[in-house]
């Protein structure tokens, strides 16, 4: 009897740095890199942590309050689900016949989100998700994801789920993708330039090896798309020797692993913008979950289990008691009983 046929695509992590701040032209470089992908065969192409506009690296080096002069900046250039910006990117998806897993600041309303979408090489949107819980100083910028974020896609290329950064130190998070049968995983991250020689876990050894782990562990292909810190970023936000030491230029360590943790692909120096690309076999997945399938045989549900709350935290929830209806009333909504004068 025939083997199944799985999917093979070749894949693109992006290794880059955006157009600092600026809505349009980093949409632009995205457009670009998704071009360059495509032409060397890539279906599938993935994009750092708040790729657009950009990470918000202040909040490393300075008081809040000396952040405040970003803020208007930042929140007019982050990217609006739906809008005009957001359909060029599904619109050069479909153009170029690409996949695109992208991360950007999202804009809802008077807050900002550590976003990522999915988008199909016809272009529609498969899912945007939010990060769950924003890292450390994070949280003065963004809001929280909830368990609706937690999710893996099946999909005409595979199973596909993304997460950002320092989630995947998160065990039971990992252990709820693991469990929807993850095939290909996005894990964004920004430069690894920040607190270098000070904080060793926020380096590229740990979180690098946060990413070959999580493949390890979910048996699963790790997409690890990385940005760089450019030289006009850095001019921009380290204005003394103390922040120019904080961060550095560069950080970039985008890499590709395998099911077994194998890393896959070119590499790039840690300063040079590009593409790592990778042809992957799902079919090779049975080969590593044979041995280790955390959620599956390699599991003791007798005496650990996972609670998934996947209940959408809406802050508004619309609640119509039994036996009324909505009517319309110059223009406002009003409340009537059923059979009311």
């Amino acid at each position: 009897m025939p083997s199944k046929i799985h999917p093979r695509l070749r894949v693109a992590a992006v290794q880059a740095a955006p157009a600092f701040l600026d809505l349009d032209a980093t949409i632009d470089k995205t457009l670009s890199l998704m071009r360059e992908a495509a032409g060397r065969g890539a279906q599938l192409i993935a994009f750092p942590e708040t790729w657009i506009p950009g990470y918000p690296w202040w909040i490393w080096l300075n008081s809040p309050a000396m952040g405040m002069r970003y803020v208007q900046r930042y929140h007019d250039n982050s990217l609006i689900v739906g809008s005009a910006e957001f359909g060029r990117l599904a619109q050069s998806c479909r153009e170029l016949g690409i996949w695109l897993a992208v991360g950007y600041s999202e804009k809802a309303g008077g807050s900002l989100y550590m976003g990522q979408a999915l988008i199909d090489n016809e272009g529609r949107v498969v899912k945007t998700r939010r990060k769950l819980k924003p890292t450390h100083v994070e949280r003065t910028v963004f809001g929280e994801g909830d368990g609706t974020d937690l999710a893996v896609m099946e999909t005409a290329i595979g199973n596909v789920g993304m997460l950002c950064c320092w989630e995947h130190l998160q065990p039971l998070s990992k252990y709820a993708m693991y469990a929807q049968n993850e095939q290909i995983h996005i894990a964004a991250w920004p430069s690894f330039s920040v607190y270098r020689g000070a904080a060793y876990a926020l380096g590229p050894e740990l979180n690098n090896a946060a990413s070959q782990i999580y493949a390890a562990e979910g048996q699963c292909f790790v997409l690890a798309p990385c940005a760089l810190v450019s030289r006009e970023m850095h001019e921009l936000l380290c204005t003394d020797d103390v922040q120019r030491q904080l961060l550095l230029q560069g950080g970039g360590f985008a890499r590709i692993y395998g099911p077994d943790g194998a890393p896959m692909g070119n590499t790039l120096e840690e300063t040079e913008e590009g593409l790592v690309l990778a042809d992957i076999d799902l079919g090779t997945i049975s080969l590593s979950k044979s041995a280790a399938d955390p959620t599956g045989h390699y599991s003791r549900p007798d005496v650990t289990r996972l609670l998934l709350n996947k209940t959408p935290g809406d802050r508004v929830v619309s609640h119509m008691l039994p036996g009324m209806v909505i009517g319309e009333v110059t223009g406002a909504t009003e409340s009537k009983s059923v059979g009311a004068d």
